[in-house]
């Protein structure tokens, strides 16, 4: 521990981040557990990761964002209502360009062309959503260098621990999905690590410009937020009942929902 804070800002962002990356290849690894294509825990494990994917929505993004922005010029729940929009409005555009994009070179392995492009969004979403959590985590820690007054060791720590336990059902949440699409145990669970690879990267980033990024950051969070609605309203839900598991599907979506309820609010 004395080596870790005897380290400069940026590398300690760096290696918080490793460990968030780790817990999310850490819930990716689920997926080698699971036994058969049983369609009903699929479907249901389908609408976990969409209640997963709300709840981080609002209290892992839109929340930080809208208490972030308070401090700021403008109303706090403009940065938010923007982003969000923005995020929604990326998606929708992904939305219309991924059919032109040929699937087969990444999802070879499913079948279906609707659940291809379903795959492609749920993968890209998830990504994205894990930049702005990278960036939080950066800039904590590059607040630390700036001397910001509110800035300090334990706060940093504690949010890269606790966005590294959220991330345990996030890397969940796409390899089962995944592997419930028919594509294999191994690669389901190279796309769910890889889904948090992009937050030392990000977190880095964020550390070195916090001066820059920290007034966009609200921003940056509600853009993932809108983002992960859209791709919740649009593909994960229809997608957990198209089989008819309906009741069943809409439980799994509110225990997911529950799950990452609880830790985003009881670690802060």
């Amino acid at each position: 521990m004395e080596y870790f804070l005897s380290l400069h800002p940026v590398m300690q962002a760096f290696l918080g981040t490793l460990f968030t990356w780790g817990m999310t290849a850490f819930g990716a690894g689920a997926v080698f557990f699971s036994r058969g294509t049983n369609h009903r825990l699929m479907d249901g494990m389908l609408a976990f990761a969409g209640g997963v994917m709300i709840a981080a929505s609002f209290w892992s993004l839109l929340a930080p964002a809208i208490d972030m922005a308070e401090d700021s010029v403008v109303p706090g729940f403009i940065p938010a209502l923007i982003g969000f929009l923005l995020g929604g409005a990326l998606l929708l555009l992904v939305d219309k360009i991924l059919p032109v994009i040929n699937h087969d070179r990444y999802f070879a392995e499913i079948k279906n062309i609707k659940a291809k492009h379903r795959t492609a969004l749920l993968v890209f979403s998830v990504t994205l959503h894990n930049i702005p959590e990278g960036l939080a985590i950066g800039v904590a820690f590059g607040a630390l260098a700036a001397e910001f007054s509110n800035a300090s060791i334990g706060g940093a720590v504690a949010l890269a621990l606790g966005i590294g336990i959220q991330n345990f059902p996030e890397g969940m949440a796409v390899s089962m999905p995944l592997y419930r699409e028919g594509m294999s145990k191994w690669k389901s669970f190279m796309y769910g690590q890889f889904s948090g690879m992009v937050e030392p990267i990000a977190a880095v980033f964020g550390a070195v410009a916090i001066i820059l990024v920290d007034p966009l950051l609200p921003y940056a969070l509600s853009f993932a937020a809108g983002a992960m609605i859209f791709v919740v309203a649009k593909e994960i839900i229809p997608g957990s009942q198209e089989r008819g598991y309906v009741q069943f599907s809409s439980i799994c979506l509110m225990i997911g929902f529950a799950v990452m309820m609880t830790l985003d609010v009881a670690l802060g």
